[in-house]
């Protein structure tokens, strides 16, 4: 046992309070080697009395790798990333992996930095946000040598590969899902496009399924920073004040649409029958307001989910051959906000 309580536990330390040699206490911490049952036991028990840790670093000098997975996504705040988390999460607490999380603030050079320090570690896998990258992050990548999982997205050439959903094609099925109502006079809201790729892609699709049938956006607003219900809310007063003849808002999510319902519902404007609304992630948490907010389900923890998979079979096995992308198909619900016919 060590006499200096800042000197950090060693295999020695362990060696000594289970009575067996260090290079059984290795093996047995590194689950390799015939070690009877009795003995791991006994080594396990010291180690976790003991408090010790591994030094994963030390011990992957000869694979070069960690059992972590670097996790990187834009936001923490967003409710949408937790869930992402929570799927990645539960395929990989079955395997040796970890996940770190590291944060990007939806700012490529941070990127750059985040991924930069993450794979210095030698992880055994990265998840990471987006198909767009600097030229910097893609090159570090590419250079990894290790699985790359980009998510949420599809609409792109990953690097290795990506599971996600299509951004154009939820933008268009829900253009399609408000003309089949009736709705004609449209305008939007959403986070300014620069910095959120995917919702630029749904305005892309959703405009471009509104053009086909004749219809252009009669105004649109675009907000970064503060409360998103609070921006809905203001964006929603403004737009109506300017023109009121609108007759469908749309929003590039959830939670500033739930700002505008409040707006609409506190000046007693009928919803869906004067003003339609619609939303997009399908937050769970909004399912307590006075109406039922029509959104599209991001499949936001099957995504973790599928993406923590590609990552443990292809830590299992590199050679293992899967799909390049995996597309999961969002489906609109109507609820409360969206009439229909």
């Amino acid at each position: 046992m060590p006499n200096d309580a800042t000197r950090p536990l060693t295999l020695r330390d362990v060696s000594e309070a289970s009575g067996v040699s260090e290079m059984t206490v290795s093996r047995v911490l590194r689950n390799r080697g015939d070690v009877s049952q009795a003995t791991r036991e006994k080594v396990l028990e010291a180690a976790k009395t003991l408090g010790y840790v591994p030094n994963k670093i030390a011990g992957a000098l000869a694979s070069q790798r960690v059992n972590l997975v670097a996790v990187v996504i834009p936001s923490l705040r967003n409710m949408v990333f937790p869930e992402v988390m929570s799927g990645i999460s539960k395929v990989l607490e079955e395997t040796d992996l970890q996940p770190v999380v590291g944060v990007t603030d939806y700012m490529p050079e941070k990127e750059e930095r985040v991924l930069y320090e993450m794979l210095s570690w030698r992880p055994s896998g990265v998840i990471v946000a987006g198909l767009e990258h600097t030229e910097a992050s893609r090159a570090m990548l590419k250079a990894s040598g290790i699985p790359v999982v980009e998510i949420m997205d599809t609409d792109g050439n990953p690097i290795d590969s990506a599971v996600g959903i299509s951004h154009r094609r939820a933008g268009r099925e829900m253009a399609k899902a408000i003309l089949k109502q009736g709705y004609q006079r449209i305008g939007f809201m959403g986070t300014k496009m620069p910095l959120d790729h995917r919702a630029r892609k749904r305005f892309e699709g959703f405009t471009e399924a509104l053009a086909k049938e004749g219809v252009e956006i009669a105004d649109q607003e675009f907000y970064s920073g503060g409360s998103a219900l609070a921006k809905g809310r203001e964006m929603t007063e403004a737009m109506l004040e300017r023109d009121p003849e609108l007759d469908f808002l749309y929003y590039s999510n959830d939670m500033i649409a739930a700002g505008g319902m409040l707006h609409l519902l506190d000046k007693g404007i009928d919803i869906p029958g004067r003003v339609g609304l619609a939303g997009f992630n399908g937050v769970e948490l909004l399912e307590g307001l006075p109406r039922r907010l029509a959104t599209m389900d991001a499949c936001r923890s099957e995504i973790g989910m599928r993406a923590a998979q590609i990552i443990a079979q292809r830590v299992e096995d590199p050679k293992v051959e899967l799909d390049p992308i995996v597309e999961l198909t969002p489906t609109i619900a109507h609820g409360d906000t969206l009439k229909r016919r």
